[in-house]
């Protein structure tokens, strides 16, 4: 949590600069969005994780957490024993193979088309009499427009574009329905759902069923979204990203730029405004105008992030290259400087996980010598480069600054402290000086200014087809087939770490593409997938080995991203 506030302190006042960004661009951006016109607030999970121990139903949809999160998957167990566990993914993934034997249903989409299969439920809710119609009136705006963008997405209708079959899409529907008004309903979204180009809307339909059927804000279900990663909600809370400061504020907002710099002892006007995305910022690497000298912290860009053959030409044009990691990863590799720093066992501090709980982090083992925390480095440079306001190498001090920050924000961090937290309480934001902590977000009202939830109306954009230039080309037999990406049980993002582990690389050592049965190429066979758009001209596609599995499904290949490299970076040769 220290570090997300320090870096955004440290950006805008020490280096003067709008251009920071955190990698949440790459991953929940999506889901925050939608979260936000929806209640005006996003927060991961906004019940407490163990809540879903008795739900009598859970929808869960673009995520295998039996594989990418292991421990998760106790907490499916009471839907699953009730037959209510629903799991939507066009695979036949380990998190699905829990719905057999009674366990619920497996409801398998063409890829791409999960905005289209939450349509066509919503229209069963709808039109079966199964939405709350008090909750939607006491709670909700814009009820009559999602009724109108939903009226075309009949269950037949739907069953045609998704494969879904019809009464699969009336039971799901029927399911939740009965689970809301016994123990408990929730619909739950992963990344593959909302890391699409329609992957707002994807999110936003999911809300949408949600409050239709009166589950945000009530006592026992809810609607919640993964996050990837440990800290994955604290750092787009607290000033880490391009258009945010502490608590959740708009850097826009003239209250909020008041608030923060006074917290900074800094006039308000010294605050720079919004910055770029991650995605635009990368790509304005070298460019004249662009970035010419970059800070990267613990991100290996140089594989993770979008286009990375571009942001490996972007960074080798650079001026100056800085990277803080604890591991000399490709990015580390391209450096001008490589700035060793203490990994998460080796300090003290505090993180917020996917519940939005805040926990008290402590050092287990001692760092190697030579390596410094990330707040020692930004307080000797903010020294050197004479910086307003104060910068403490001290963790706690940094809490009870971002304490101040954050007071009076969505997201408000006033009334936690140190000590409340070495005594093992339960803190979830918003947790204001003098109140108490909010485990169950919406109980009393969403964070809009009327206190009620928005319904949005969406819709799919134009079917991508092999006669739409915007869509993939059709393979053998003119039948297109789309590729669908995920994650492995053994590597964890960009593999840094797990790639470093004798026995996890063994397992997995190399990119692998899980064709389907009946699939071009031979099991272990070599194959090079080109990228859409006719993008292996431009060195867009893609060397791997096809291997022929069965979780695959039907028709539905797949690219696990263990974050293996496909081009050597580590040349600079400008220099």
């Amino acid at each position: 949590m220290k570090r997300p506030t320090r870096l955004g302190k440290f950006a805008r006042l020490a280096l003067g600069t709008s251009r920071i960004d955190y990698n949440g661009r790459f991953c929940m951006s999506s889901a925050a969005a939608a979260g936000m016109r929806a209640f005006g607030v996003d927060r991961g999970l906004p019940f407490p994780l163990e809540a879903l121990d008795s739900a009598s139903t859970i929808l869960m949809l673009g995520s295998n957490v039996a594989e990418t999160m292991p421990p998760f998957i106790q907490h499916l167990k009471g839907a699953r024993d009730a037959g209510g566990l629903i799991v939507v993914d066009p695979r036949r993934s380990a998190t699905a193979a829990f719905t057999a034997d009674g366990g619920g249903l497996h409801l398998q989409p063409l890829p791409g088309t999960d905005l289209i299969l939450l349509l066509g439920i919503s229209h069963v809710v709808i039109h079966e009499n199964l939405a709350d119609t008090g909750y939607l009136r006491e709670r909700t705006s814009g009820y009559s427009a999602v009724v109108r963008s939903v009226n075309a997405y009949w269950p037949e209708r739907v069953q045609s574009l998704t494969g879904v079959p019809a009464e699969l899409i009336r039971e799901t529907a029927r399911v939740l329905a009965d689970g809301a008004r016994a123990g408990g309903s929730y619909i739950l979204t992963g990344r593959g759902v909302e890391q699409h180009v329609d992957g707002t809307d994807t999110a936003t339909a999911a809300i949408n069923l949600s409050l239709l059927l009166g589950l945000p804000g009530s006592a026992r279900s809810g609607y919640g979204t993964l996050t990837g990663q440990g800290n994955g909600q604290g750092g787009r809370e607290h000033g880490q990203k391009a258009d945010q400061l502490p608590g959740y504020r708009k850097i826009t907002d003239p209250a909020a730029r008041a608030h923060v710099a006074a917290v900074w002892g800094v006039p308000a006007e010294r605050i720079p405004g919004p910055g770029l995305p991650a995605v635009q910022l990368l790509k304005s690497l070298g460019k004249p105008d662009g970035v010419r000298c970059l800070f990267v912290h613990a991100s290996n860009i140089a594989v993770a992030a979008p286009d990375a053959n571009a942001v490996i030409d972007g960074l080798r044009s650079l001026d100056f290259l800085v990277v803080c990691d604890f591991f000399l990863s490709e990015t580390a590799a391209m450096a001008d400087l490589v700035l060793p720093v203490l990994q998460w066992a080796e300090e003290d501090g505090t993180l917020t996980n996917l519940e939005g709980r805040v926990l008290r982090r402590r050092r287990a083992i001692t760092p190697p010598a030579g390596a410094r925390s990330e707040l020692w480095i930004m307080a000797r440079l903010a020294e050197r480069l004479d910086a307003p306001s104060t910068y403490s190498e001290d963790p706690e001090t940094v809490f009870e600054e971002l304490r101040l920050a954050s007071a009076g924000g969505l997201a408000d961090y006033s009334g936690i402290d140190y000590a409340m937290l070495d005594r093992g309480e339960a803190a979830y934001w918003p947790y204001p000086a003098g109140s108490t902590s909010t485990p169950r977000l919406f109980r009393d009202g969403f964070a809009h200014p009327d206190g009620k939830a928005v319904l949005v109306p969406v819709a799919p954009g134009r079917r991508r087809t092999p006669d739409n230039p915007a869509g993939p080309a059709a393979g053998p037999g003119g039948k297109a087939m789309t590729l669908i990406t995920g994650r492995l049980l053994e590597h964890y993002q960009s593999g840094s770490q797990t790639r470093r582990v004798p026995e996890l690389l063994a397992a997995q050592p190399e990119a692998r593409v899980q064709a389907p049965s009946g699939g071009s190429g031979r099991h272990g066979h070599r194959r090079r997938l080109a990228g859409v758009r006719g993008q292996q001209a431009r060195g867009g596609g893609v060397p791997c080995r096809a291997e022929h599995r069965h979780p695959a499904g039907d028709g539905v290949p797949a690219l696990p991203l263990p974050g293996f490299r496909q081009r050597q970076p580590a040349d600079r040769s400008r220099h």
